[in-house]
């Protein structure tokens, strides 16, 4: 690759030696996300994951796409960013364990205004973190160089992960029934979610300051609460799943309570879930006041305190609180499942 440099293309806003430089920078970060069934290294043309030999009869491989949204906006107001490759890790590593899926491995893809090496390497960073905390290898991605999409200081990171689950291990919505409860995976903020909002009643984009203002509800300053990485679910949810007969299973994203907890259970019933055992943190509170926001507003917005649901059979509630504990997650029993409506229930 030394000889490879085009002075036309680089006063086009491309400088090719840049990405062979990022390459090299995030070789070590790579390292870290080895598991087995990693074949190849970084900087090939495809990433090579052997698949395990499980003894299943049916193995089925689960994927999952997504990206950060505009919490970008705060990564790059505050010139922090070796914490939103764990967000973008989480947000398609928490979807697919919804199908009781182990993630096997992870691409990346990263567009930027100018490829800057320094700055590839700290989202990299993040990302690699990222899968290390869910378990899985980060084989390959792609670095971008956009001159005139986008400014030079900018970039947008987008994700893709690849599970494998028994195709009789995976839960099914349809034998969620009457009576089974509803267990919440608390989480540790924001996560990934509505910050287009977030930023509008903060006035964000109009006076970056804000980010530095420190909040004693928070503890911290707003920009650090709100770049907190999202909680990653994948080993104790994998570890419930070895042990309690799971119903079901959803990740509380974009759309809030209201549409992605139906999500986990047939059209004919419904979820009622109970205020007073969410703890929802102060950030939220916060929120709904610069912004004049309703109580139903934020369910419909945010993960409100709530990171990931699981349903069991009431029998299997408490267990299943306890299962969760040792691997240092918050959880409680927050609802049960009702018939007469569909769709949720805040009481």
């Amino acid at each position: 690759m030394q000889n490879s440099y085009s002075e036309s293309y680089k006063s086009a806003g491309v400088d090719v030696t840049s990405g062979y430089r990022s390459v090299e920078l995030i070789k070590k970060h790579v390292e870290r996300t080895k598991v087995p069934g990693f074949l190849e290294g970084i900087g090939g043309f495809g990433g090579l994951f052997a698949l395990p030999k499980t003894g299943d009869s049916e193995p089925v491989l689960v994927s999952g796409t997504d990206g950060v949204g505009t919490k970008l906006k705060i990564a790059m107001l505050m010139d922090k960013h070796n914490t939103i490759g764990i967000d973008c890790v989480a947000m398609c590593v928490n979807d697919i364990i919804c199908a009781g899926a182990k993630p096997l491995f992870f691409l990346d893809y990263i567009a930027m205004g100018k490829n800057l090496p320094k700055k590839v390497e700290q989202i990299v960073s993040g990302v690699a973190e990222g899968c290390v905390q869910a378990g899985c290898a980060l084989v390959g991605g792609e670095t971008a160089e956009h001159p005139g999409m986008m400014p030079d200081d900018e970039y947008d990171i987008a994700g893709f992960s690849v599970g494998i689950v028994e195709k009789s291990r995976i839960p099914d919505k349809n034998n969620v029934k009457k009576g089974d409860a509803v267990i919440a995976l608390f989480s540790n903020g924001v996560h990934s979610n509505g910050f287009s909002l977030t930023r509008k009643v903060f006035g964000i984009d109009t006076n970056a300051k804000m980010l530095d203002k420190h909040y004693i509800e928070l503890g911290r300053t707003l920009g650090e609460e709100l770049l907190i990485p999202t909680k990653i679910y994948v080993k104790p949810v994998l570890e419930l799943l070895n042990k309690i007969p799971v119903r079901s299973i959803c990740h509380i994203t974009g759309g809030g309570f209201y549409e992605n907890i139906p999500r986990a259970f047939s059209e004919n019933i419904g979820a009622v879930i109970q205020r007073e055992k969410i703890e929802t943190p102060a950030i939220f509170s916060l929120i709904a006041e610069a912004g004049n926001i309703s109580e139903r507003d934020m369910f419909n917005t945010y993960n409100m305190g709530v990171g990931m649901c699981v349903i069991t059979a009431p029998e299997n509630a408490g267990e299943t609180v306890r299962i969760l504990q040792p691997f240092g997650e918050k959880a409680a029993i927050i609802g049960e499942i009702r018939e007469g409506f569909s769709g949720v229930k805040i009481i």
